[in-house]
């Protein structure tokens, strides 16, 4: 940028420390920081927290601890981020002790832990092998009044079940079929991030017959938590529920609802769906088009197949190469042969097979 005469300001340098981050380029990150001053740009708390984030994801500890206490010298703002990314790289670095004083510290400093702060310790405790410290912990906080959301729910669920605790693990997930304890679509989450089918498939009828399923992002974990342990009926279940309730299902919910009626040979609602949500102004990724294609294969509806292929050939965002491939394997697999090599033989005279 500078090279074409773009001056750098504050936002562009802290998004390029983050992005030197991203690409491993650590050294990179660290001479941009350290180079702001010098081209009139004072480093703010975002800088400072997005290097600490890159030193502790290229494990340079120390340099990451003196820019921690750098800050602090120098009576630079520090908040929240600052200490989760800093007890983070403490756990880490397997310094659990610090990563615990932290806590301590910023609250002597007036800066109030949340829920990653918790459930970053507690992370820290479980991987240590301390888990009378986790469990302690998370008791505390109940018992404090702390708001107990899915994150720190997950995080001891895990911890229970790393150290082979599957009982205790088993019990936090029975708390979670009980409303009182916090919001039923949370308990869902929880439960559907962690693969719990029954447990989350009980909460959630529990939850969409009272109204209280509000957020869309439910429907498609459920969704996606039983297309992955080949529930297809519980797939369609909760996509017909999903509609039903007036939600717009994204392409992803779409592929695995068609793939589901697909698997249970319920072509025809499979192709009222497909028809229906084009109608309703979807536009299909051509994943999706392909996945149609290939359950009108599945049913032997070649006439459908024709129809599809010769409207998706004229649709100029569709990828031409993969879609005469699709269509070419799904005739093989029909046995027709001729088909197939037709569409080969044009993909050919228009220049599309390289």
């Amino acid at each position: 940028m500078n090279e074409v005469k773009c001056p750098l300001d504050l936002t562009t340098c802290n998004i390029m420390i983050d992005v030197y981050g991203q690409l491993d380029m650590a050294r990179e990150a660290d001479r941009l920081f350290w180079s702001m001053r010098k081209m009139g740009i004072e480093p703010n708390v975002v800088s400072y927290n997005t290097l600490l984030k890159v030193y502790g994801e290229a494990e340079l500890f120390g340099e990451a601890i003196h820019l921690f206490r750098l800050m602090q010298r120098k009576d630079i703002e520090q908040n929240v981020v600052t200490y989760n990314t800093m007890i983070k790289i403490y756990g880490k670095s397997l310094e659990h002790e610090k990563a615990n004083n932290l806590v301590q510290e910023m609250q002597n400093r007036g800066i109030e832990p949340n829920a990653i702060t918790y459930s970053t310790i507690i992370s820290i405790w479980g991987k240590a092998g301390k888990l009378d410290r986790a469990a302690m912990l998370f008791q505390k906080l109940r018992s404090s009044g702390v708001e107990i959301d899915q994150v720190l729910y997950q995080t001891m669920i895990v911890a229970y079940e790393r150290a082979g605790l599957v009982a205790h693990a088993k019990r936090l997930l029975h708390e979670l079929k009980q409303p009182d304890n916090l919001p039923r679509d949370i308990a869902i989450t929880i439960l559907a991030r962690a693969g719990r089918v029954e447990e989350a498939t009980w909460v959630f009828r529990q939850a969409f017959e009272a109204g209280e399923v509000k957020d869309i992002s439910v429907f498609g974990l459920m969704i996606d938590l039983y297309s992955r342990n080949k529930k297809h009926a519980n797939v369609i279940e909760v996509f017909e529920k999903m509609r039903s309730a007036g939600y717009f299902p994204d392409s992803n919910v779409i592929a695995l609802g068609l793939n589901a009626y697909g698997k249970l040979r319920e072509f025809d609602k499979a192709d009222a769906v497909y028809k229906e949500m084009q109608e309703e102004g979807c536009v299909y990724p051509d994943e999706v088009h392909f996945q149609m294609l290939s359950l009108y294969g599945a049913r032997k509806d070649f006439k459908m197949i024709e129809t599809v292929f010769e409207k998706l050939d004229s649709d100029p965002n569709v990828n031409k190469k993969e879609l005469h491939l699709v269509v070419a394997s799904i005739y093989e697999r029909g046995n027709r042969l001729n088909d197939a090599s037709e569409i080969m033989n044009r993909m050919n005279e228009r220049g599309i097979l390289s």
